[in-house]
């Protein structure tokens, strides 16, 4: 069975879907990605000693600002009122990397996963911008959903 598409009318114009008849469930999505940096910045982003600050810090607010947002950034994208919002990191030392992962929650009547998708994209944006300056080499990658609940079609889990 062909996937139904339904951003586009019977014109093929793009519209933003109508959930208004819609009732509200409960809503989760959880996406993460990685950024691949030298041991002189994974050094400065543990130790804290990069000369723009605290790198994780900063990338967590960027993120969680980021997802709050979407709607503004990616067409078609209702404004949603999130309940619940999170962006954390894990140190992968060997692999030389930073993970991100943001969590999304709300009640509604559209999904998450563009809000958690976003934030986790910005949020690693926002490390490269703050250690581009000790090396340009990073490299962002595995952006991804892990998890989604919620609405018609139901959960879903990245295997």
């Amino acid at each position: 069975m062909e996937p139904v598409f339904n951003h586009f009318d019977e014109a093929g114009n793009a519209i933003m879907v109508d959930v208004t008849d819609k009732a509200p469930t409960f809503r989760t999505a959880v996406a993460e990605g990685t950024i691949k940096v030298t041991r002189p910045i994974l050094d400065a982003i543990t130790g804290r000693t990069a000369a723009k600050g605290d790198v994780l810090g900063v990338a967590r607010v960027a993120g969680i600002m980021a997802a709050k947002r979407t709607w503004e950034l990616i067409p078609l994208c209702h404004p949603l009122l999130l309940s619940h919002l999170s962006v954390d990191f894990e140190i992968l030392e060997a692999d030389c990397a930073v993970r991100a992962t943001c969590t999304v929650k709300l009640s509604g009547k559209t999904g998450v996963e563009m809000e958690a998708l976003t934030g986790v994209t910005v949020a690693l944006l926002t490390i490269y911008d703050m250690c581009k300056a000790i090396d340009k080499g990073m490299e962002l990658g595995e952006i991804h959903l892990v998890h989604k609940e919620g609405g018609k079609s139901g959960v879903y889990d990245r295997e």
